[in-house]
């Protein structure tokens, strides 16, 4: 059964106030159904050459999730990082698409899609739109084209975008994904993976054990929900949270923010209005009055203080 929550009905669209064309599409393509799942109607959004309705949908549905996990597990199917999606797109006969050991995929083209099968591959794209996707051990997904995706399902494995609106998603052990461009999501689902991002307003989080999540855009957020791991931010305004055990969240970005579980630690400074740095301070969950789950910041005399939750 799907989650409620990524469950998009004609009333939800109307409350985050579409647009009266997004609205109209979402109507007429709709009619029949009680409501619709996130994913396939984001790609069905894409499909339609109907971007920006997409980018809109994603970030009003994101905004009311706060279960890291939820965001990476649809971060990871919006890139593409299926093997059963990429198996039918082979059998199909895509263009790009490889099942042979040390091969490689490329497009140039707009609104392209590059994606191997085979081990030690590597798929890339550079035009606008664009999707990249591998699910061999050892292979690189890379995108340079705004609003593209890149994906890997490979142990020891890389996923990188530099566009805007990108998305770049791993669920192999050992894996890396990284993007650069504003408004953008890298999300790991591997053990001793790393997400990282360095756009504003990005996001990057991780849910394998030993896990980094990294963040150094403003108004971003970093999450990771394995145990043993980290989330950072360097980036004003910015939230950095984990989940699992033994975990630590560090924000060292002016006015941000972080909180962790039991048994897990935070740190933060603090900046005065000069933007001078007068406090960095840690503290255990559980100690010193510091509780599980809250968000916490520094105030100017270097206590911690409950902070809001958004």
């Amino acid at each position: 059964m799907p989650d409620t929550i990524t469950l998009i009905t004609k009333q939800r669209v109307k409350d985050w106030q579409a647009c009266e064309s997004g609205y109209r599409w979402f109507i007429e393509n709709y009619k029949s159904e009680p409501s619709a799942e996130f994913v396939p109607l984001y790609q069905h959004l894409v499909r339609d050459k109907r971007g920006d309705d997409a980018d809109w949908l994603m970030g009003k549905l994101f905004g009311e999730i706060e279960d890291a996990a939820l965001r990476v597990k649809l971060v990871t199917q919006i890139a593409g990082a299926d093997a059963k999606l990429i198996a039918e797109q082979h059998a199909a006969g895509a263009p790009g698409v490889t099942e042979d050991d040390e091969v490689a995929a490329a497009t140039t083209g707009d609104c392209s899609a590059a994606a191997t099968t085979g081990n030690y591959s590597a798929a890339a794209t550079t035009g606008y739109r664009s999707a990249a996707a591998t699910t061999g051990d050892y292979s690189a997904a890379a995108t340079t084209g705004d609003c593209s995706a890149a994906a890997t399902t490979g142990d020891y494995s890389a996923a990188a975008t530099t566009g805007n609106y990108s998305a770049a998603a791993t669920t192999g052990d050992c894996s890396a994904a990284a993007t650069t461009g504003d408004y953008s999501a890298a999300a790991t689902m591997g053990y001793r993976s790393a997400a990282a991002t360095t756009g504003d307003c990005s996001a990057a989080a991780t849910t394998g054990d030993y896990s980094a999540a990294a963040t150094t855009g403003y108004r971003s957020a970093a999450a990771t929900t394995g145990d043993y791991s980290a989330a950072a931010t360097t980036g004003d305004y910015s939230a950095a949270a984990t989940t699992g055990d033994y975990s630590i969240a560090a924000a060292l970005g002016i006015r941000s923010k972080a909180k962790a579980s039991s048994g897990g630690a935070i740190v933060l400074a603090y900046f005065d209005a000069d933007y001078k740095l007068k406090h960095v301070r840690a503290a255990m969950v559980g100690q010193d009055g510091i509780k599980p789950g809250v968000w916490y910041s520094l105030d100017e005399s270097g206590n911690f203080t409950e902070s809001a939750e958004d």
